[in-house]
């Protein structure tokens, strides 16, 4: 699906309001927002006149075509180009969990569907499990019987989350877990389909997940090197 992204946008805070408005304006209805702090140096923020803030992270699920428009309004009308203002970018997905999850994700955004992304040769993935909040452990149990590692937890609140009913026949609550787990490539089917069968739209915790390519990773050690030192 190499024409289906996750888009990352990061603002400051106090421009929560403006920029859920932009999104609906451009018929972005679903998404999730997070928050953070900004970590640039003093001196940084002294040359372009800013001051520490606390951030604020909007994660969606945008098509080639929606993310061309996004980004002529957010250059045009948010004026994110304007240093201190924000910045926004993309990562394509390489899989999505079921159907039902992709045509929530996308609404009526057009897309066209391909069998992975261009990025077919990657050694490991990131899985994004959004869950309900307050069943971490039930995802995580899941993906670990699958022979997933750690994971890393984000609290969101979700937006556009009554159009669920319309695409998955579930209803879903406004506060979500975000649950990120980088794999191997070859192990990540078995974890995403351990997840969705354990944890997925059918139960309480009602989790979709989808994966996006890395590129490169340091920081995880392969189980064949354990092998290897094993046998020395």
């Amino acid at each position: 699906m190499s024409k289906v992204y996750m888009m990352v946008t990061i603002t400051n805070r106090n421009k929560r309001k403006d920029f859920q408005t932009f999104f609906k304006e451009y018929g972005l209805p679903v998404f999730l927002e997070t928050t953070g702090r900004g970590t640039a140096q003093s001196e940084v923020l002294d040359y372009f006149g800013l001051e520490e803030s606390e951030k604020l992270l909007f994660l969606a699920i945008v098509t080639g075509e929606t993310w061309k428009k996004l980004r002529r309004g957010l250059i045009t009308k948010m004026l994110i180009d304007v240093p201190g203002t924000g910045v926004s970018f993309i990562v394509p997905l390489s899989s999505v969990g079921g159907r039902k999850t992709l045509q929530f994700l996308v609404n009526e955004q057009e897309f066209e569907k391909e069998e992975e992304t261009a990025m077919k040769d990657t050694d490991y993935e990131l899985l994004v499990a959004i869950a309900n909040q307050g069943y971490i452990d039930t995802v995580m149990d899941a993906a670990r019987a699958a022979k997933a590692g750690g994971g890393t937890v984000i609290h969101a609140k979700g937006t556009g989350m009554e159009l669920a009913k319309k695409y998955l026949g579930v209803s879903l609550v406004e506060e979500k877990e975000v649950i990120l787990i980088v794999t191997k490539s070859r192990e990540k089917n078995q974890i995403m389909k351990a997840i969705m069968e354990q944890a997925g739209l059918d139960s309480k915790e009602r989790t979709i997940v989808f994966s996006l390519p890395v590129t490169s990773v340091a920081g995880i050690r392969m189980l064949e090197e354990d092998i290897q030192d094993d046998l020395l």
